[in-house]
């Protein structure tokens, strides 16, 4: 494992398009309130530099080949979390002509979170728990409440 996503991890959002009611979520699961920073959870300044892709949105045929080219852009020990029940499997607008589905069906995913939207706290559970796992720890419910 690498130590700087044990101890520092980088994260990037990409919306391939939707509501943006996932989006909002995600910029108030990272703002002082939550204060995600305590755990060393900060936005990278470029793809190149993150070390945890959190997608959001339905992905479409265009969005597709975006996510493709930011997923081979990130550092090897790379890890995707997709949020919504859009990036899940495309929610309300699955089985559209230009919806692809899932973020799975493009890239592989670690971690989901359920919901439309879910909240910020469920979301920097996740995020914690991703963390946990690749620490190797078992429990991590008591260190989010």
């Amino acid at each position: 494992m690498n130590k700087f996503i044990r101890y520092s991890p980088w994260l990037v959002h990409f919306n391939t398009g939707a509501c943006n009611g996932c989006d909002i979520e995600v910029l108030a699961a990272i703002t002082p309130l939550y204060d995600p920073e305590r755990y060393g959870i900060k936005l990278a300044p470029s793809i190149r530099h993150g070390d945890i892709l959190i997608v959001t949105g339905v992905v479409t045929k265009k969005a597709a080949e975006r996510l493709k080219r930011l997923y081979s852009q990130m550092p090897n020990l790379k890890y995707v979390v997709a949020v919504g029940a859009c990036a899940y499997d495309g929610g309300v607008f699955k089985g559209s002509y230009s919806v692809v589905g899932g973020v799975n069906k493009v890239i592989p995913v670690d971690v989901y979170v359920p919901g439309c939207p879910p909240r910020p706290e469920e979301i920097l559970r996740a995020l914690l728990l991703l963390l946990q796992r690749e620490k190797g720890v078992e429990n991590v419910s008591s260190q989010t409440t």
